[in-house]
């Protein structure tokens, strides 16, 4: 049985503006979602979601299915992040949520958290933002569609038309630049500094 999603991607497909419409309305918010990651100033992120969109539209007739809808957008708004911010030159990134997995371990804000607590959290989160700026959109973009999106690597070379070697070099290297960066702010501790494991002794 197809699904709805499939029903209204193959309508949209054949020309149907109402389908597509709905398609819009149902990734909107996580299409901005991710164009805000990326592009940080809502006016960017508004027009990278509009591109993207527009790309879509124009683009189904040719969509192959080889990857789900919602990867093959994810792939359209996150390239058009990566334009946008090379035809100006920026680097700008938001934190997400702690783009940690194995090598980086910041943990997300606990609700009970002290007020001591949560303001030394805050001031990682903004450090960890300062360290996303220093990285290429390319290591951006694959940390936000892994990290944010939960995307698999699988996933992420799909959604970006890359090898998925090149998506795990990519991932390595912009933890590795942030790992660093944070390690020279002062605020994190080098792996294995402060938690160690009883290997020695």
């Amino acid at each position: 049985m197809i699904d709805k999603e499939q029903q209204l991607v193959d309508a949209a497909r054949g020309g149907d503006e109402a389908a597509f419409e709905q398609l819009v309305h149902l990734y909107e918010k996580r299409v901005l979602a991710l164009t805000n990651r990326m592009c940080r100033n809502p006016e960017d992120a508004a027009e990278a979601a509009q591109e993207a969109f527009l790309s879509a539209w124009q683009g189904l007739k040719f969509f192959r299915g080889d990857s789900s809808f919602s990867t093959w957008l994810y792939r359209l708004a996150s390239n058009a992040c990566v334009d946008l911010l090379r035809r100006e030159g920026r680097h700008q990134t938001a934190a997400g949520p702690s783009f940690n997995d194995e090598e980086a371990n910041i943990d997300v804000a606990d609700p009970a958290a002290t007020p001591h607590e949560a303001a030394e959290t805050q001031e990682l989160r903004e450090l960890i933002e300062q360290g996303l700026q220093s990285l290429t959109p390319d290591h951006r973009q694959v940390l936000i569609l892994r990290e944010m999106h939960q995307l698999s690597y699988d996933e992420i070379a799909q959604s970006l038309d890359i090898d998925v070697g090149t998506v795990k070099s990519r991932i390595s290297r912009g933890r590795k630049q942030l790992r660093n960066f944070l390690i020279a702010s002062g605020n994190f501790s080098p792996p294995g500094a402060s938690n160690k494991t009883g290997r020695e002794g």
